[in-house]
C-alpha cells in the first residue's frame, strides 16, 4: 500500500549495496534514514529492515547519529510478525531506533502477568495493544439488548491492561481502534441491531475513543484509514482464516507508518514548522510575471480552489500550533502584494513567523529559516511544487521532511495531512498561542534593533518569570516540552505522562515550571527544572534543565538558577549538582554550567558533572522580576 507522500526508491538493492562504501556510525545511520524515507513495497521493507537490524547489532548509543532509541511491545490478539519491519523502517525516517518485541501468539496477557517472562526482561518504553475485532466479540456477538454493555466491557477490560503496563514500566501506552469486517445482518440499518458482531464493533470504536482520551491512551485509527483506502486493501477474510493475520502484509509500510508518526509525536520528534513555496504551491502561476491579477486563486477554477484549499489548511494548522514560514524565490515586495492586496488569500502576513523571498538557493534559505524561528532542521516540513527543489532540499538538507506532490493542487493538503509529519498527541494553550508568540517574537526583535545597548533592551522588555511546581493545569504542556525540545535540553532525559506523575509524589523531588511575560506578552512556559535532593549530601542534583530557544538572550538562565538555589536552599540543600550529557543537538549548552559559576566535578555515563555552593550564593543580577505562579 502506497505511501504517495514519499519519493519512490528505484533499486532498493543497489542503494543497500552502496552502504557497504560509507563508514560505519552516524554517516551510514543517516544514509539508512534517507533510504527510509522513500516509499517501499512490503518486500523492500522486509529487506531494508534486515540491514537496519544489522547495523543496529553493531551499533552503540554514541554512534547513533542522533536517533533516539526505543523499545516498542507488541501486544497483540492476532498474527502481527509481518509487521515490525514496516513500523522500524518508518521509525528510522522519523529519527526513531526501535527494539520491537513480541510476545508468543496469544501470550500477551500471560506475559503481562508472568514478572520473569522475556517481556518484563524487555521493559518496553512503549506498547502497542492490537486487538483485533474477531478476538473481541466472537463469532456470534452478544444478546441483543446487551450490545452496549458488552463492548463496554471490552473497553473496561483494555483499559485494565493499559494501567497495568504503566505500573509496570511507565510506557506510553499506544491503543489500535480496529477496523470494521464484520459482515452486517440487518444492512444500512446496522444500528438498530445492537447484538451484532458489526454493532459491537461500532459502539466500541466509540466507548474506545472517549476511553483512550480520559486515560490520555494515543490511537492508531484504522477505521479511519479503512474508510480511506478501502476494507479490501487492508483485511483479507481468508488471509485471517489461514493464519490469522488482521492486517494484510501489502498495508505493512502503512500501518508502520501509522505507529511510527504517533510514537515521534509522543518522544518529540513531530515537525513544528510548514515552509510553503508561493508560486504554483499558494496560489497557481508566478506573481512575478503574471501580475497580482493574473495569478489563479479561490473561486472560477478547479485549480484556484485547490491552491485555497490548501491554504486553509495551512491557516488550521496555523491554528493549532504549528508555525508558518514562506521560502520563495521572488522580489519580496512582489511576493508580499498577495498576501497584503489578493482578496482570495486566506493566509496573511500576521500569521507567517517568517518570510523569506529573495533569489537565493532554498536550502540557504531554509537554514536561515530555521535559525530565525530557534527551531531544529528536522522539524521542518518544506512544501513545494517544483520537483527540482524538492530534490535539492532531500539532498542538500536531508533531515528536513519534503512531501511529494502531484500535479494537482487539489491533492496538496491531503498529501501533507497524510504524511503525519505534523502528527500530534495532544494540544496546549500554549499551542493555540503559538502564531501570536512568534509575531511577539518579531516585536522584541524590532525593539533589539532600535535600542542601543543589550542592557537598556532587556530593561525595555518588562520581564516577570512566573515560576511553581509541577500542576495539573500545565502538565500537559511540561510533558511535551520535556520531549520535544533537544537544543537548550542540558541531559535530553525524556519522560512520558505518567513518569512526571510519579516523580510529583516523590518527597524529595523538585519541579519547576518557568513561564516568562513582557511587554509584548506571555510567552507561555518556557523552561522544566526536574532535580533530586540526596538528604545525607544535602546536595540537589539536577537531572532536566530545559528551555524554550525562543527566549535565549534574555537572561532567563541566570533567573532561573536563582529560583533554583531559593528552592533548593529552603529544602536544606547546601549544593547544586548539574549535569551534561552531549547530544548531537545540544552543543550550543555545553558551557551552560560553566557560564553561571558551577565549578567541574568530574565525569559520568560519557557526560559533565558540575557543582555550586550554596552556603555564599548571591543571586545574579538580571533585568527579570521572579514572581510565583498563582
Amino acid at each position: 500500500m502506497e505511501r504517495n507522500w514519499l519519493p519512490k526508491c528505484a533499486d532498493v538493492a543497489a542503494n543497500l549495496l552502496a552502504l557497504d562504501s560509507v563508514e560505519a556510525g552516524p554517516d551510514r545511520w543517516r544514509a539508512l534514514k534517507r533510504l527510509a524515507n522513500h516509499d517501499h513495497d512490503f518486500a523492500s521493507i522486509v529487506r531494508l529492515d534486515r540491514a537496519i537490524r544489522k547495523e543496529q547489532a553493531r551499533s552503540d548509543e554514541d554512534s547513533l547519529g542522533g536517533l533516539l532509541p526505543l523499545k516498542l511491545a507488541i501486544l497483540s490478539t492476532s498474527t502481527t510478525s509481518h509487521l515490525p519491519p514496516g513500523i522500524r523502517v518508518a521509525a528510522l525516517g522519523r529519527g526513531l531506533l526501535l527494539d520491537v518485541y513480541e510476545p508468543d501468539y496469544g501470550q500477551a496477557r500471560q506475559e503481562i502477568a508472568d514478572p520473569t517472562s522475556n517481556l518484563h526482561g524487555f521493559a518496553p518504553n512503549a506498547v502497542l495493544f492490537a486487538n483485533d475485532p474477531y478476538s473481541l466479540f466472537g463469532s456470534e456477538g452478544a444478546n441483543l439488548g446487551d450490545g452496549k454493555g458488552a463492548a463496554q466491557a471490552a473497553v473496561e477490560a483494555l483499559r485494565g491492561q493499559w494501567r497495568r503496563v504503566r505500573e509496570l514500566w511507565n510506557a506510553t501506552v499506544i491503543q489500535q481502534l480496529p477496523f470494521n469486517p464484520a459482515p452486517r445482518i440487518m444492512g444500512e440499518n446496522e444500528f438498530r441491531l445492537p447484538g451484532s458482531i458489526s454493532s459491537l464493533v461500532s459502539e466500541f470504536q466509540q466507548n474506545l475513543r472517549a476511553a483512550a482520551e480520559e486515560d490520555g491512551v494515543d490511537l492508531i485509527d484504522l477505521d479511519y484509514w479503512t474508510s480511506r483506502r478501502g476494507l479490501d486493501a487492508w483485511h483479507s477474510r481468508p488471509l485471517w482464516d489461514r493464519s490469522k493475520q488482521e492486517v494484510h502484509p501489502t498495508a505493512t509500510p502503512l500501518y508502520g507508518d501509522l505507529v511510527a508518526r504517533v510514537l515521534a509525536a509522543r518522544y518529540g520528534r513531530g515537525a513544528k514548522c510548514l515552509i510553503l513555496d508561493l508560486d504554483n504551491t499558494l496560489w497557481g502561476g508566478v506573481i512575478g510575471d503574471d501580475g497580482l491579477e493574473g495569478i489563479v486563486l479561490g473561486q472560477g477554477s478547479a485549480a484556484g480552489e485547490g491552491h485555497l484549499a490548501f491554504q486553509k489548511y495551512a491557516k488550521q494548522l496555523a491554528r493549532r500550533g504549528v508555525i508558518l514560514a514562506v521560502c520563495s524565490k521572488n522580489d519580496d515586495a512582489v511576493a508580499r502584494e498577495a498576501f497584503e492586496r489578493h482578496p482570495e488569500m486566506a493566509l496573511r502576513l500576521d500569521e507567517i513567523g517568517c518570510f523569506v523571498a529573495n533569489w537565493s538557493d532554498k536550502a540557504a534559505n531554509i537554514r536561515h529559516v530555521v535559525s530565525q524561528l530557534n527551531i531544529g532542521i528536522d522539524a521542518a516540513v518544506f512544501v513545494d511544487d517544483n520537483p527540482f527543489e524538492r530534490e535539492l532540499i532531500r539532498r542538500e538538507l536531508p533531515d528536513v521532511f519534503v512531501p511529494e506532490l502531484s500535479d494537482d493542487p487539489s491533492d496538496y493538503a491531503r498529501i501533507v495531512a497524510d504524511s503525519g509529519y505534523f502528527e500530534c498527541v495532544s494540544v496546549t494553550k500554549d499551542d493555540l498561542a503559538r502564531t501570536e508568540q512568534y509575531q511577539s517574537n518579531a516585536r522584541r526583535q524590532a525593539l533589539l534593533e532600535e535600542t542601543t545597548d543589550l542592557d537598556s533592551y532587556l530593561a525595555a522588555l518588562d520581564m516577570t518569570l512566573k515560576h511553581g511546581a509541577f500542576d495539573d493545569v500545565g502538565l500537559q504542556r511540561i510533558v511535551q516540552l520535556i520531549n520535544k525540545t533537544n537544543q537548550f535540553n542540558l541531559t535530553t532525559r525524556r519522560y512520558s505522562e505518567p513518569e512526571v506523575r510519579q516523580i510529583l509524589s516523590e518527597p524529595l523531588a523538585v519541579t519547576r515550571q518557568l513561564r516568562l511575560l513582557d511587554r509584548y506578552g506571555d510567552n507561555g512556559i518556557i523552561g522544566v527544572v526536574i532535580g533530586r535532593l540526596n538528604e545525607a549530601s544535602r546536595d540537589l542534583t539536577v537531572e532536566t534543565w530545559l528551555m524554550s530557544c525562543r527566549v535565549l538572550g534574555r537572561q532567563v538562565e541566570q533567573a532561573t538558577l536563582n529560583v533554583l538555589a531559593e528552592v533548593a536552599s529552603a529544602m536544606g540543600a547546601r549544593t547544586l549538582t548539574g549535569e551534561f550529557r552531549p547530544t548531537d543537538r545540544n552543543g550550543m549548552v555545553k558551557d551552560h554550567y560553566a557560564n553561571l559559576g558551577f565549578a567541574p566535578a568530574g565525569e559520568r555515563d560519557g557526560g559533565s558533572l558540575w557543582t555550586l555552593s550554596l552556603d555564599d550564593y548571591k543571586p545574579l543580577e538580571t533585568k527579570i522580576k521572579i514572581e510565583a505562579l498563582g
